[in-house]
């Protein structure tokens, strides 16, 4: 696994189009800090990073597809996914090393906007432990993101679809806990149905753990939803490499 591990950070920290996606991250999260009048810190009046991590996760949609789009495609369609498999790995170890990278990237991309949390602690007098919590909240959602995103993109060797398919499926459960949704399956499932629909929202558990508070049950759901979705990720890599 290391040596998967070592591969992709070390295709990461080199591929331009990964450090596009971060700038693009960066500014994006920056104009909606402090220009845009609607999410504007300076606009409020008053300093926290309550913009950040309350758009945080629909930047998250499109930033972890955008980057771990070709993490098993590109394997496929250039046909190296059977040399990959012919380390003295396993499969599993395969997808974990993938994941972890990509996650350690993302991770990085998170702490690159540190310096938004040094200012608005200049600025005013902000929760830092609130703010502990969401980005830690935030960190764990992009592993699930991605862990999506890694299954979804070892089912096509297009990276294009492998993003439209990602963004489509995280927007389903961020949509999951919304009132919308929750009216629509309310008309007619029993209310255990509606509560496991809301369960499965990224942005209830996230908004949770944002409240400062990190509960063990939110940890477990991002814990098992990453699991699930890497265990598919091995099963799906298993019937389609020979393809």
């Amino acid at each position: 696994m290391i040596q998967v591990l070592y591969k992709e950070i070390n295709n990461f920290f080199n591929s331009l189009t990964a450090y596009i996606v971060v700038v693009v991250f960066l500014t994006t999260i920056g104009l909606l800090m402090w220009v845009f009048p609607d999410t504007s810190v300076l606009v409020y009046g008053y300093a926290n990073m309550e913009t950040l991590f309350r758009l945080g996760p629909y930047v998250f949609m499109f930033l972890v597809p955008a980057i771990t789009m070709r993490l098993w495609a590109e394997e496929r369609r250039l046909g190296t996914i059977e040399l990959l498999l012919t380390l003295p790995i396993t499969q599993g170890q395969a997808v974990l090393g993938k994941f972890l990278a990509a996650w350690a990237f993302i991770g990085v991309a998170l702490i690159l906007t540190f310096p938004i949390w040094i200012t608005v602690n200049y600025l005013g007098s902000p929760d830092n432990g609130v703010i502990l919590a969401s980005y830690i909240g935030s960190f764990l959602m992009a592993g699930a993101f991605l862990a999506i995103a890694s299954c979804l993109s070892a089912c096509t060797r297009n990276q294009v679809i492998a993003f439209i398919l990602t963004v489509v499926v995280c927007f389903l459960f961020l949509l999951a806990g919304f009132p919308l949704v929750l009216d629509f399956f309310s008309a007619w499932a029993p209310q255990g149905v509606v509560d496991a629909v809301s369960g499965l929202s990224f942005l209830t558990h996230f908004t949770s753990i944002g409240k400062g508070v990190i509960e063990l049950r939110d940890v477990i759901y991002f814990a098992l939803t990453i699991a699930f979705w890497l265990y598919a990720s091995a099963v799906v890599i298993d019937l389609k490499k020979a393809d």
